[in-house]
């Protein structure tokens, strides 16, 4: 099983996404794809959790995309990175548009010491294929949800397709993300992510294709699942 540890973050990824922070909002900029995939994510978990009045942690945040709608959307919204400059955009970002969200510099493993329990859902998305150990991430955000609570997930399936498509048409092709975004050995099978979430105590509910479309800048839900994926798993009362 799964156990959290603390150094749970690759260095040069934290500085690649740093160096993202000052255009994290510009929905024409590096992370055009990720605004692009916003209101879907928003969507998946809305129809799955009560938002109004939950207590919601966004894990990886980044410079607070999902945190903010989610946060619009009456969740009491508590979100984590270990990028600094990328919550300091989150945070000037949340003074600007007026919607309360508390960020803090911390990883998923160092909040469950201190929280368990704490959250009603726990979002994780496009953030375990970063990191050295995902199962540790959500042996985490196991720990940090309540009984009956839900994590939802996205990231990217480990296929020629995903290959094609997400490195190569997306980061050379179309160059809609920054070239080295992904690497493909990082990218998680949902099979894998299954084991993961059953050795973490959660059940799988729900695993669903996201498909961005890069042609109209848009993204919508699809039964296939080889490019990029949301999941949703319980953990039992």
């Amino acid at each position: 099983m799964s156990t959290p540890r603390e150094d749970n973050f690759s260095q040069a990824e934290l500085d690649k996404f740093n160096e993202l922070a000052h255009r994290w909002w510009d929905p024409e900029g590096p992370q055009k794809a990720l605004h692009a995939l916003n209101p879907v994510r928003l969507a998946y978990v809305a129809q799955r959790a009560p938002l109004r009045g939950a207590r919601a942690l966004d894990v990886g945040c980044g410079g607070g995309l999902l945190s903010e709608a989610l946060a619009r959307e009456g969740a009491q919204v508590t979100a984590i990175d270990l990028a600094p400059d990328l919550l300091r955009i989150a945070r000037l970002h949340g003074l600007e548009s007026g919607v309360k969200v508390e960020y803090r510099h911390a990883g998923a493993e160092t909040l469950a010491a201190g929280m368990p329990g704490a959250f009603d859902l726990v979002t994780c998305m496009e953030m375990l294929e970063h990191v050295p150990d995902p199962g540790s991430v959500l042996a985490a955000c196991a720990t940090l949800l309540r009984p009956g609570g839900r994590l939802f997930v996205s990231t990217l399936n480990r296929t020629p397709a995903a290959f094609a498509l997400a490195i190569v048409g997306a980061e050379y092709i179309a160059r809609v993300l920054p070239r080295g975004t992904h690497r493909y050995r990082d990218f998680i099978k949902p099979s894998e992510l299954a084991a993961w979430l059953r050795e973490c105590g959660l059940e799988l509910e729900d695993v669903t294709g996201l498909m961005y479309e890069p042609w109209r800048n848009g993204a919508r839900l699809t039964p296939r699942t080889d490019v990029n994926y949301l999941a949703c798993a319980r953990k039992p009362e």
